[in-house]
């Protein structure tokens, strides 16, 4: 059988002189992409956006963009570490996964990276495109930056 399980993602942007940088987590597995996490039991999506960027980041002061939200799937059977965890705790290890992307603002640059990642960077777009290891998630970036470049206005750009 196949777990599935959703995630909350977000796609966070600050403008500072060198224009919109987005910022990449670099995961223990090598991977580059998005702060995400799953969601408590209760919670709603936005609320889960919140915590788990404080958790990863510790960045509480964002704003979260109206009208932007992107998902991707896919389907993947865990490895290593997190197979193992997986099997301790009764769960399966082949998982279809949902993940849903909004958007938000911060004017903070400093991050205080959780344990669960290894880095982090500010790219602008371009550089965030080669940097992010999945396709699904470079084309989540793409249409965020398109949804920028339309709403500069709305988004106080």
């Amino acid at each position: 059988m196949i777990a599935f399980e959703k995630s909350i993602g977000v796609v966070l942007f600050r403008n500072d002189e060198d224009g919109i940088k987005y910022l990449l987590l670099h995961y223990p597995s090598g991977h580059w992409d998005f702060p995400k996490g799953h969601g408590e039991k209760g919670e709603e999506d936005k609320e889960t956006l919140r915590r788990e960027l404080a958790e990863e980041t510790g960045i509480q002061d964002l704003e979260i963009i109206n009208g932007f939200k992107s998902q991707i799937r896919y389907f993947y059977v865990a490895k290593d570490g997190e197979r193992e965890k997986r099997k301790a705790a009764g769960k399966r290890i082949a998982i279809f996964k949902k993940v849903v992307y909004y958007l938000a603002k911060t004017k903070i640059s400093q991050i205080t990276l959780s344990l669960e990642h290894i880095g982090f960077e500010w790219l602008q777009f371009e550089k965030a495109l080669e940097r992010i290891t999945y396709q699904n998630s470079r084309n989540v970036l793409t249409k965020a930056q398109r949804f920028l470049d339309k709403n500069k206005e709305i988004v106080g750009l």
